[in-house]
């Protein structure tokens, strides 16, 4: 028999063990690298990046954070700039590709209250090189580059006309006059995202003016929902699946009777009601009530192998997959959208809508999505069923690809993202569907109506008009001062107690942050800002307004 011992040995300057079989010769010990070129890839365990990164892999996998390490970030810092830079905090920390922070600011000693990336050793310095400096510490894997220079109008185009081109600009209010306008015309040329960024006392907002429309179909929805059983419509692969384990269900012994999948249990019996219905499916709520009732009568009650989960599943399954699933409003949108700007109809996301309509005219359905829930079932027909369900999703991709193939610009279009489109096909978002404009800066006072709706006295509009106030004056405006300017332009508020309270806390503030205030604003913020980057997940459409006195968030489309 042999035994193991262990030797000691150092490889690369640090000591390690292994295990050696006596017996064998020292020249047929293999060394730890050696071991580990033959190990299949799969047993070597996450590398140190996939350790690192462990938690948001599994929220928006290795597709996801590509995308977050070919990210470049603009950040145009002003005021007290804390917001801006705990914003970017939660982007350096997942692995933000490279960042640039534009901040004429010198720090002082009212920086040192607010900004947990300044300390004393930072007084008399560039406010924007002490934050990025710190912000590299927290993950080396990213860039950073910071400008003292670029904060007037002229400066700042010279730095947006460089080669590399920005995938977003975040900007924290107020700015310099003139800024703005260069700030949206460079989103507009290079399509790309803005953020604005206002944080004044206990309140904040964030608004975000996203290229356009702006598709997402990876919107991560619940499992369960995605689930379509296609029992109304079975496909003859399915039918004769179904219809094999069935044949002669009464003459199943128990543990066969115990073990049919409740797919194979429904398609059995609403082919029983469609015989004794002249072919038609159980649709109306009394029709599904009755269909319920048969499969609960065909239970076992003596089953000594201790009941039949499988029936009780049947059971429970009627109301939720026993239907004919409706094209959902938002894919219903796809399809009817109309292009202001033709290239971007282009799109992949565009092409392969187009060829999923066409497969919806000519089928009257959409692709099935392939997956499958647990049930009760033997291993080997729960995968036999599985295959099947699979099968057909990769059929109805293929099908989808071959017609996106023969749109012009579709040539290029790959199965994955076909299969990901069909998959998600009845969950996809549109966001700012309204159009290729920026957002409204300034709102009449219908639109303040419109946004507070019957709830006036909990909307928290007053909020974002009293900032906007704020944003555009001194920062030691008088509360009545800020009431006055608001109630000018909405007259809708005149007497609103909230916008009362708002006004006073602005007014106290005098432009000032709280660290506390602006660092739960910069997590809301950077959340969004990966939500669009990873273009997974629904980002808000299209201002986020948030109470800090009553922790309470408010999202408008203003």
């Amino acid at each position: 028999m042999l035994r193991a011992h262990w030797h000691v040995y150092t490889l690369k300057g640090t000591h390690a063990a292994r295990p050696a079989c006596s017996g064998y010769p020292a020249s047929a010990q293999l060394s730890m690298t050696e071991m580990l070129a033959q190990t299949p890839p799969m047993l070597h365990g996450p590398s140190d990046k996939e350790r690192k990164y462990d938690r948001q892999l599994r929220l928006w996998a290795a597709s996801g954070q590509a995308a977050l390490e070919s990210a470049n970030i603009l950040l145009i810092n002003s005021g007290p700039g804390t917001v801006g830079i705990e914003t970017l905090k939660n982007l350096v920390l997942p692995g933000i590709g490279k960042f640039t922070i534009v901040d004429d600011a010198v720090v002082q000693d009212v920086d040192l209250g607010v900004n947990f990336f300044l300390d004393e050793s930072s007084l008399g310095k560039s406010r924007a090189q002490c934050c990025a400096e710190l912000l590299l510490e927290l993950n080396p894997e990213v860039d950073g580059a910071w400008d003292s220079a670029a904060t007037d109008p002229a400066s700042l185009q010279g730095l947006l006309d460089a080669p590399e081109a920005f995938t977003m600009i975040m900007y924290s209010l107020p700015l310099q006059p003139g800024t703005l306008q260069v700030i949206e015309a460079y989103g507009r040329q290079h399509r790309a995202p803005l953020v604005a960024i206002h944080s004044v006392g206990f309140y904040s907002y964030f608004r975000i003016t996203l290229p356009g429309t702006f598709p997402i179909v990876d919107t991560h929805p619940d499992e369960t929902a995605t689930t379509d059983l296609r029992l109304l419509a079975p496909w003859p692969e399915l039918s004769e699946f179904a219809n094999e384990m069935t044949k002669d269900i009464a003459g199943l012994d128990h543990h066969g009777h115990g073990h049919l999948p409740m797919v194979v249990i429904l398609l059995h019996y609403l082919d029983v009601w469609k015989e004794e219905h002249n072919g038609a499916c159980p649709t109306a709520y009394s029709e599904k009530t009755a269909f319920r009732q048969l499969v609960s009568n065909a239970t076992r009650r003596d089953n000594p192998e201790g009941g039949e989960e499988n029936f009780d599943e049947a059971v429970a399954a009627v109301m939720k997959h026993v239907v004919l699933p409706p094209i959902p409003s938002s894919l219903k949108e796809v399809f009817e959208y109309r292009h202001k700007d033709e290239q971007q109809s282009k799109s992949s996301f565009w092409i392969i809508a187009e060829a999923m309509r066409e497969f919806y005219v000519e089928h009257q359905r959409l692709p099935v999505a392939g997956g499958l829930p647990d049930m009760k079932a033997e291993s080997n027909v729960y995968i036999k069923l599985q295959n099947i369900y699979k099968d057909k999703a990769r059929q109805d991709a293929n099908e989808v690809l071959d017609r996106a193939h023969k749109i012009s610009g579709g040539e290029h279009i790959d199965l994955a993202e076909v299969e990901l489109f069909c998959k998600n096909a009845r969950f996809i978002k549109l966001i700012n569907t309204t159009g290729e404009e920026p957002p409204k800066r300034e709102l009449g006072n219908d639109q303040v109506a419109a946004a507070a709706g019957p709830e006036m006295p909990t909307s928290l509009i007053s909020i974002y008009l009293a900032l906007s106030a704020v944003s555009s004056s001194i920062p030691t405006i008088s509360a009545d001062d800020i009431i006055a300017a608001v109630c000018q332009k909405a007259p809708a508020l005149k007497g609103n107690e909230r916008l009362a309270q708002v006004a006073q806390e602005l007014s106290r503030a005098a432009g000032g942050e709280l660290h506390n205030i602006s660092a739960v604003t910069g997590g809301m913020v950077a959340q969004e800002v990966i939500k669009i980057i990873t273009k997974q997940y629904v980002p808000i459409d299209n201002t986020c307004i948030f109470d800090g006195v009553e922790s309470r968030c408010q999202v408008l489309r203003l």
